[in-house]
């Protein structure tokens, strides 16, 4: 038997679809059936056996998802570790501490409610791109392992559950040296939520909680905190209560969002630039990686504090891998993907930034609207995603580079393209998550501002591309 895949279901750093459209249960099934096959195959331990952990968020479609990944482990003869309903992050830390071979999170993450997905691990590594399409390959082949061969048993592997909830949580307050702070945390009915919950009894301080019951329909708001509007009740707590700060999490939890006690809020890219001065305290001259959206400001921050910065490719495990290839103790996206390498595992975890804020706010003796007053004024535009059909994305992204090529224009091609003019500069590139354009400008003033972006949507227009924003969709 044999399985193809949508062609848009295998993304660049996981795999991610539509529920109903392009995945299915067949999906999840020949996922886990042809991630079991590549675990068996590597051969890491000694009893011929593997072991995969297994976790789901709290999207609608997820148990069956789960069900689905875990048939397909058992049938390929791998055992199978349920850690059962959490952040993606407690599937990254149960993948990290367990006797495992690797890991699957089943999760949609930031992307819209009908959206699921899949996160994979593969001996403590980031699982993407080669390795993601040879899954696909293998699927299409039907070139799995079967339960009985190579020392799997012949009803399949075994199923174990672990409860691991609470030891995660411990560790996330590992060694806690952080002063009583009073905070607002806002889950948006997504898996952080019971996490959350054990975590602020956990730490000291006065705590105030939103939406912390996991419900895939997100009554509330979207669980996306890289969309201003979505911390709308979250700056209202902390208004209305007078906090010091608050902490937003997406769908899966391994995105944090941060608004000080004025209500601004503190973008990913922000944040890095905090906990590089934290970092490069303990390691100097340390390289600190970035993505390719985030603020020319944060690259000359990390130059200033003495570090070496790095810009790379936007996506999870894009930075992770090259953190690891580099050893680099801190990295991070605009997006609010924070990854600490120094005294944690690597991974993204915006439950642990969040504890690795409130530490560092008592190392450096400021709040965090104090840190917010320190930032240059940036002239800058958020994320800005709108709709392009998945076939047609990356053949604009070329098409652009193209014309921009032929003018001799200053572009870095590390992910995308960036350009660099003199009034600063913007970014075109493909998602590789949803069906959309991603773009990002920043500029010296609210003139040179609006330049960029009549440049960009100029550029768009000659591929026959009409941005829709936000206000207008």
């Amino acid at each position: 038997m044999a399985h193809r895949f949508h062609p848009t279901l295998l993304r660049e750093y996981d795999i991610r679809g539509v529920v109903g459209r392009t995945l299915g249960e067949g999906d999840a099934y020949a996922v886990g059936r042809s991630f079991g096959s590549i675990v068996r195959r590597a051969g890491v331990r000694r009893s011929g056996g593997s072991r995969v952990a297994v976790g789901y968020d709290g999207r609608l479609s997820s148990p069956a998802l789960e069900q689905a990944v875990v048939q397909g482990l058992q049938d390929s003869g791998a055992d199978v570790v349920r850690i059962g309903l959490g952040p993606t992050p407690m599937l990254y830390y149960a993948e990290a501490v367990l006797d495992v071979d690797g890991g699957i999170q089943i999760t949609g993450s930031h992307n819209p409610p009908d959206h699921n997905g899949f996160k994979l691990v593969l001996q403590h590594e980031a699982f993407f791109g080669a390795a993601i399409a040879k899954l696909g390959a293998m699927a299409a082949a039907g070139d799995w392992s079967t339960a009985g061969s190579g020392g799997g048993s012949e009803s399949g592997g075994r199923i174990e559950n672990v409860d691991i909830m609470d030891r995660y949580a411990a560790r996330l307050v590992e060694r806690f040296d952080g002063a009583a702070w009073r905070i607002g945390w806002d889950a948006g009915n997504g898996a952080a939520g019971p996490v959350v919950d054990k975590l602020v009894k956990l730490l000291p301080g006065e705590h105030h909680v939103l939406f912390t019951q996991i419900d895939g329909h997100f009554p509330h708001h979207h669980p996306d905190p890289t969309v201003e509007a979505n911390l709308a009740d979250l700056k209202g707590l902390v208004r209305s209560k007078k906090l010091d700060f608050g902490v937003a999490f997406d769908g899966d939890g391994d995105r944090i969002g941060v608004v000080d006690g004025r209500g601004r809020v503190i973008w990913g890219d922000q944040l890095l630039g905090i906990f590089a001065e934290l970092v490069l305290k303990d390691r100097p001259n340390a390289t600190i990686v970035a993505d390719v959206k985030a603020s020319q400001a944060l690259f000359d921050r990390i130059a200033a504090l003495g570090g070496r910065p790095l810009m790379w490719k936007t996506g999870h495990s894009l930075i992770k891998s090259k953190m690891k290839e580099i050893a680099a103790p801190l990295g991070g996206e605009m997006t609010g993907h924070l990854f600490f390498a120094d005294d944690y595992y690597g991974f993204d975890d915006g439950l642990y930034a969040a504890v690795r804020l409130i530490r560092g706010l008592t190392r450096l003796g400021r709040s965090v609207t104090a840190l917010r007053d320190e930032m240059p004024a940036m002239v800058n535009t958020p994320e800005i995603r709108f709709p392009v059909e998945d076939s047609r994305k990356f053949a604009v992204v070329e098409e652009v580079r193209a014309r921009l090529q032929a003018i001799g224009a200053s572009v870095d091609e590390t992910d995308g393209l960036r350009v660099g003019t003199r009034d600063g500069w913007w970014l075109l590139r493909a998602s590789n998550t949803q069906d959309s354009l991603v773009i990002r400008a920043e500029a010296k003033d609210e003139e040179g501002l609006a330049r960029l972006i009549a440049e960009i949507d100029a550029q768009l227009a000659d591929s026959g591309v009409i941005r829709i924003s936000e206000d207008d969709s």
